[in-house]
């Protein structure tokens, strides 16, 4: 009798994956059941990828990295759960963030989702009715699994049909961080990010500067969100802000990132700040700032400077005495 042959099938399965500690050791404990493991990572204006990327280097996990930008800035300027203590739609992003790794799971025909998300670690976000609602949001609740709360949660359609062992995973609850820091000297990750950080919704500044322009100048092009990150930002009028740079580092990205339509502006005699108006302008928005770029230069204070000024095709010199930092003072974006 000819013998008769077996195809072994390899179970997969898409990590959400931001390379902190906990995503790194719920990898970890999937690994060790034998699962393949596909990581998934999000850019935005707002996050990147990067310790996601190293993270998922020193692990030896495979990393998709998805620009998700376009439905990220539809969701964030009218999220279903609201904001957090700042611009931060916490519910609605990581539901949109699972949306996407289940339209990953599909597309490489794996069996189901994890996170790293541990049960009751950010009260607003991860206690257990968030987390189903979340799950839910992402239209694959049924494929969501969290191995490090997993004995806490209810059971998932992976679990309930043996392709993960339920009693190999974990019932981590609440805020402590001791027992996640021994596995991972059990598994000898001896380096890893702290679990704060690395959105900039969460940043009050930031914050303002975002929900000024998502209420007050009505344009939301990644070019304007990328100006919100650098100089001191000024309100002349309902739709009309100056940006002034700080440093040289942030007058080279301002000039990166102007383009035809905007008034630039600089001193024709002294160092100082590279000055930026969005789309443009006249008049007393143009007085106003040359005089910022004067106030945050070398220039004497009290006396007239010659600021160049560039749009489109156009350069014209605009004599102009600093304002004020009682004035400025009255006109910042804090």
């Amino acid at each position: 009798m000819g013998g008769q042959s077996y195809q072994v099938l390899k179970v997969n399965s898409v990590a959400l994956f931001s390379g902190g500690l906990d995503s790194i050791l719920a990898v970890k404990l999937v690994m060790d059941q034998g699962i393949h493991v596909q990581g998934v990572t999000f850019e935005t204006p707002f996050f990147n990828a990067a310790k996601a990327r190293m993270a998922a280097e020193m692990i030896g996990l495979p990393l998709s990295v998805l620009d998700i930008t376009d439905p990220h800035l539809a969701m964030l300027k009218a999220p279903r759960y609201g904001y957090g203590r700042n611009m931060n739609p916490c519910i609605d992003c990581h539901a949109l963030m699972l949306k996407h790794a289940g339209e990953l799971m599909k597309e490489i025909n794996a069996s189901f989702i994890f996170t790293g998300e541990v049960l009751g670690q950010r009260p607003m976000s991860q206690g257990k009715q968030s987390l189903h609602i979340v799950a839910k949001m992402s239209g694959y609740q049924e494929y969501v699994l969290r191995p490090l709360s997993a004995g806490l949660l209810p059971e998932t359609k992976p679990e309930r049909e043996g392709i993960i062992d339920r009693r190999r995973l974990l019932s981590l609850q609440g805020r402590g961080r001791k027992e996640q820091m021994a596995m991972a000297a059990r598994y000898g990750i001896t380096r890893y990010e702290t679990p704060a950080g690395g959105c900039l919704l969460t940043d009050p500044e930031f914050s303002k500067r975002l929900k000024a322009l998502f209420l007050v100048e009505k344009n939301d092009r990644v070019r304007d969100i990328e100006l919100l990150k650098v100089g001191r930002h000024f309100r002349i009028s309902e739709n009309k802000k100056v940006i002034v740079g700080r440093n040289r580092t942030e007058n080279g990205t301002i000039q990166c990132l102007a383009d035809q339509r905007d008034m630039l502006i600089h001193l024709a005699d002294f160092p100082g700040p590279v000055t930026v108006v969005p789309y443009g302008c006249s008049g007393e928005t143009l007085s106003w700032a040359a005089s910022l770029c004067a106030l945050y230069s070398d220039a004497p204070k009290d006396q007239l400077v010659a600021a160049i000024c560039a749009t489109g095709d156009e350069t014209f010199v605009y004599q102009v005495k600093a304002c004020t930092r009682e004035d400025a003072a009255q006109r910042i974006i804090r």
